[in-house]
């Protein structure tokens, strides 16, 4: 039961969906009713306001890396270290795509989970950054560089933290990224997806 008060807690910091936020403080129009519909940095970029952008990319990630730094910082004095850390990531993910406070409509997580990457361990969070990196430099395409990170994180934390817990949670995670992209995943079967070809473009995520 111990470990719900640290569970319960990072979902509700999941549920802040910073879009939504950024959004209303900004004056802009609700990020869920134009566009792609997703309430993430990408579809704020379709606004035209990059400080908005930035900020909401740089909440969703902050609370992925908060829940899980602080899971993990009391459930070390409580001796669950291990489970609270995994839960806290596992139930702030769970929140910014399903968010109690905006109708359980959410993101598709990437920035979020790259936060909770980075908490967990800052190389396996900068490895899958840098998965991203190469493959949207290669390809130009962010939903192909999204999946291809996400499918790649829980390798990346067999190899560099080890543990059933750790692999079976991240993975967890990444297959909801996957489900998430699967409308960017049936364009990119049908090679419909957009690409960002220069700056001013916004990507299709």
């Amino acid at each position: 039961m111990l470990i719900l008060f640290f569970i319960v807690p990072a979902y509700l910091l999941g549920s802040l969906s910073f879009a939504v936020i950024v959004s209303r403080t900004f004056g802009l129009p609700d990020p869920r009713s134009h566009g792609s519909g997703n309430p993430g940095a990408t579809n704020m970029l379709r606004t035209g306001r990059k400080s908005a952008a930035a900020l909401t990319l740089f909440g969703d990630l902050a609370k992925g890396w908060l829940a899980v730094y602080l899971a993990r910082y009391f459930g070390v004095q409580y001796g669950i270290e291990i489970p609270t850390t995994y839960g806290a990531a596992v139930a702030v993910f769970l929140g910014h795509l399903y968010p109690v406070f905006f109708g359980f409509k959410g993101g598709k997580g990437v920035a979020t989970a790259l936060g909770i990457l980075l908490a967990v361990s800052p190389w396996l969070g900068l490895a899958t950054l840098l998965t991203w990196l190469v493959i949207f430099g290669l390809t130009r395409t962010s939903s192909l560089a999204a999946l291809s990170a996400a499918a790649l994180a829980p390798v990346f934390a067999g190899f560099l933290i080890g543990g059933m817990l750790p692999v079976i949670s991240l993975t967890f995670i990444s297959l909801l990224i996957f489900w998430r992209h699967r409308g960017n995943i049936r364009r990119l079967l049908s090679g419909e997806e957009g690409r960002i070809t220069k700056p001013s473009a916004s990507p299709r995520e």
